[in-house]
């Protein structure tokens, strides 16, 4: 069955389900919930503990602090895509009879506010910082996956020039995987009843592979179902070069034009040009049996390579922000860096189907019901 280019078109405009009777089909009727909400909890915070410790060990990172608003006119909000369609929540503060009134802005993701603080932090090459990060991306359809209130950990590191290849890059990827697959298996030694035929575990290791060689090898599919039909085949998966336009015309999916680097030249293990230094981690979720994403990040982009995406996007105009002059005049570090999705990730280690089993949040009636009807016990 082949797949016209509106599908393809369709597909790009990012996550989610779209409508509560699609989701009603997806929803499992036959899930197992493997520990209690309490449970749940204390699992949670021990697999939280294990990948911060690790992350930190593996990538030499330190916590620190990170904003929950930002003003406007810094430009260091998160816009999520290049079309616009996602915008922050936005107040603003009076402050003294409106004389020094801030307008502040809801992070979205902190990956332009963690680049800028490498310099603040004093992060030489091969050192950087892990944040707890909170956001809220009120244009999300709330789904068992998306929901209104995100927490990430958003990392950042400083690298040099010669560190920007896909060699570290992938090297980065194995180590995050290394904490997340380590969490699981701590996380089983107190509750062994995680241990289930019914949810297999995450895979040992992931598949790393370009979103180039993917369409090759699924050129009718559109991109949700070319990761689903490669989730078939490898469960965990690595896809590089998320952002280039592809050989049909279309982006992987779209990404913005300003922090990670998609254009840069690279090749494939088999020595095919490829292009894109960063990438998603993408897991087969085994209660939901669908597609779950858990990471996406990489290489940010230079001075250069900023200015060929910003081309590219026809968003020239962003160059007069202070975040993307600040990249252009070589005043903050290269990086690397990326977010991974905390809830997401528990999910995935404590074998749920549902974001509301694990963090608290904002929900429709309607799908607290679908839920409630199928042992689902979304947390309020």
């Amino acid at each position: 069955m082949g797949f016209g280019m509106t599908d393809k078109k369709a597909d790009l405009a990012g996550p989610g389900i779209g409508n509560y009777e699609e989701l009603e089909k997806i929803l499992p009727n036959d899930y197992e919930p493997l520990l209690t909400p309490k449970e749940t909890m204390l699992a949670l915070y021990e697999a939280k503990s294990f990948i911060e410790k690790t992350m930190c060990k593996e990538l030499n990172l330190f916590m620190v602090q990170v904003p929950l608003i930002v003003d406007v006119e810094s430009g260091v909000n998160d816009m999520l895509d290049r079309d616009g369609s996602r915008t922050p929540v936005q107040f603003h503060i009076n402050n003294d009879y409106n004389k020094h009134p801030v307008d502040a802005q809801v992070v979205q993701a902190a990956t332009k506010w963690k680049r800028m603080a490498l310099r603040q932090f004093g992060c030489k090459p091969g050192e950087g910082i892990i944040t707890d990060m909170k956001a809220v991306r009120k244009d999300y359809f709330l789904d068992h996956d998306h929901s209104a209130y995100v927490d990430q950990w958003d990392w950042e590191k400083a690298i040099t020039a010669e560190d920007r290849n896909l060699e570290y890059l992938t090297k980065a990827v194995e180590k995050i995987w290394k904490a997340i697959k380590g969490a699981e298996k701590q996380v089983q030694k107190k509750f062994p009843q995680l241990k289930s035929s019914k949810y297999p575990d995450l895979p040992e290791k992931l598949k790393f592979i370009h979103a180039e060689e993917i369409l090759d090898m699924f050129p009718e599919l559109p991109r949700k179902q070319r990761e689903t039909a490669i989730l078939q085949k490898y469960p965990g998966v690595f896809i590089y070069g998320i952002g280039w336009t592809l050989k049909d015309g279309y982006p992987h999916e779209m990404r913005a034009a300003d922090y990670d680097d998609w254009v840069t030249e690279t090749k494939s293990k088999d020595g095919k040009p490829m292009h894109g230094l960063n990438g998603d981690i993408l897991v087969w979720n085994q209660v939901t049996k669908r597609r779950h994403e858990l990471m996406s990040g990489g290489i940010r982009v230079t001075p250069e390579t900023l200015k060929q995406q910003l081309a590219l996007t026809n968003q020239m105009h962003f160059l007069n922000y202070p975040y993307h002059k600040a990249i252009m005049n070589g005043e903050i570090p290269l990086s690397i860096g990326s977010g991974i999705g905390q809830s997401r990730t528990y999910m995935a280690i404590l074998k749920k189907a549902h974001l509301g089993e694990v963090s608290v949040t904002v929900w429709p009636k309607i799908l607290k019901d679908m839920c409630a009807k199928r042992k689902i016990v979304v947390l309020e």
